[in-house]
């Protein structure tokens, strides 16, 4: 039998009904029922697990400011801020809202990319880790900013450099653009910084002609983005610019709001793009962090951050799943709201149907404008 990759999941139960609040679209489970399928499936042995720390102040105030971690920490704990705190550091707002996890969960997650920083840098050989709960790419340094807390992506960044990984590879295709990690790595020649996102789309950032200094390579997406256009994307842009790049690790945001069935963007892909992304990337580099990020609907979410688990750790992923997979996502709901459940197969499969299509003009030449740089 082939041995499978050496893998490492970090995940906690912070995330277990922990919620932004009945109304935020961050009401839905997401890293749970990563976790619970991958039992369900028989995908995370007790060797590959690791619970997530709670990243303390100190490891935090690496790039956010003591100031900004304190107001969390108050807000945790008195569950209210005053006007100038929600003021200052946009926190109390109905995007960035007060909830009884409102430090304990972001600090979480970056516990986990800190771990899994340490365990990349400290492992002889090729690792791959997946921190689903982490990838919130728009906290900045004073502010939360676009349901992000915290900014785990660039502190994972400083930590791999303070580990002795100087070039880094950040690859984006979250439906929304990463706007915090460009403010943080803008410009830096050993920092590669690529985001694919929908044009016109919240934080209205990442443009074209938008280089970060010189290491930026952002693509605004139109509407409709099937796999096909994805597939060229992957080809003629994302890979061969890591590889040319050649770099000590590799970070890639897989945010599944990317997919046809989220409620917050307008593009079309099947988790099968999200698939062939990490298929692509993993053998460019031994060491390799993968990141979740945005997604709205429980059940894409839930599926697509599973089926990447399986690519990471050599897991065969079934044309249809066993029963107690099943159950957990029949459980799954929108806490809320008139949105009606999915169809059948996601409830039964992991995989979605592909979702090809005509290459768009405005695709190649997006890509062409790239090229020439």
């Amino acid at each position: 039998m082939a041995t499978k990759p050496a893998a490492v999941f970090i995940g906690s139960e912070v995330y277990r009904g922990s919620s932004y609040g009945g109304v935020h679209p961050l009401r839905v489970p997401r890293v749970s029922t990563v976790m619970d399928l991958g039992r369900a499936l028989g995908w995370l042995p007790a060797g590959q697990y690791r619970i997530s720390p709670r990243a303390k102040p100190a490891a935090l105030t690496a790039w956010h400011t003591p100031a900004y971690i304190a107001a969390l920490q108050a807000a945790e704990a008195g569950a209210e801020v005053g006007a100038d705190i929600r003021a200052r550091h946009h926190i109390g707002t109905a995007a960035n809202p007060i909830f009884p996890q409102i430090f304990s969960r972001p600090a979480t997650g970056a516990g986990g990319v800190l771990l899994a920083a340490d365990l990349l840098a400290a492992h002889h050989g090729p690792l791959a880790v997946h921190v689903p709960g982490g990838g919130t790419h728009h906290g900045l340094p004073d502010r939360a900013n676009g349901f992000c807390y915290l900014n785990d992506p660039v502190l994972a960044m400083l930590a791999f450099r303070r580990l002795g990984l100087r070039r880094i590879a950040y690859v984006d295709i979250d439906a929304h653009h990463c706007d915090g990690v460009q403010h943080g790595f803008a410009g830096d020649p050993e920092a590669l910084l690529i985001s694919t996102h929908e044009e016109n789309r919240w934080p209205l950032t990442g443009g074209l002609m938008d280089d970060g200094g010189g290491n930026a390579f952002n693509l605004p997406l139109p509407r409709g983005l099937n796999d096909s256009e994805m597939r060229v994307i992957l080809d003629q842009l994302i890979v061969p610019r890591v590889a040319a790049f050649a770099p000590d690790v590799i970070i890639l945001q897989c945010g599944a709001d990317a997919l046809e069935e989220d409620p917050l963007s307008r593009l079309s892909l099947s988790n099968n793009a999200h698939i062939a992304v990490l298929a692509a990337l993993r053998p460019l580099c031994p060491r390799f962090l993968l990141l979740g990020g945005g997604g709205y609907n429980p059940w894409s979410v839930g599926r697509c951050w599973t089926a990447l688990w399986a690519v990471l750790a050599g897991h065969d992923i079934p044309d249809h799943l066993p029963d107690p997979a099943q159950e957990v996502l029949r459980a799954l709901s929108w806490n809320g709201g008139g949105r009606p459940r999915p169809a059948e197969a996601m409830l039964t499969t992991l995989r979605d149907t592909p979702r090809e299509g005509p290459i768009r003009a405005e695709i190649r030449d997006r890509l062409a404008v790239l090229a020439r740089r």
